[in-house]
């Protein structure tokens, strides 16, 4: 599985959408699901899932679903 694969796997099951609804409209709280606690819930899956451990400044700007793919570059993860 490619990390695109993976990083649109962890929104699908954390948020329960579809891929087709995951582009740059998918933003936080565009979902009832996207709120503070789905938002950790979110980050805690991406970290499990790519192996790393995010600073808490990106935690707080990861603010939607383009803006994760940057964030991920500087842990060495390429979507």
């Amino acid at each position: 599985m490619s990390n695109k694969e993976k990083y649109d796997q962890v929104f699908i099951e954390n948020f329960s959408v579809s891929a087709d609804q995951l582009n740059a409209d998918f933003v936080y709280q565009c979902v009832p699901q996207w709120d503070s606690v789905g938002h950790m819930a979110m980050i805690a899956a991406l970290e499990d899932t790519f192996d790393i451990m995010m600073e808490t400044e990106d935690i707080i700007e990861f603010s939607s679903y383009t803006v994760g793919m940057e964030k991920l570059k500087k842990y060495g993860v390429e979507i």
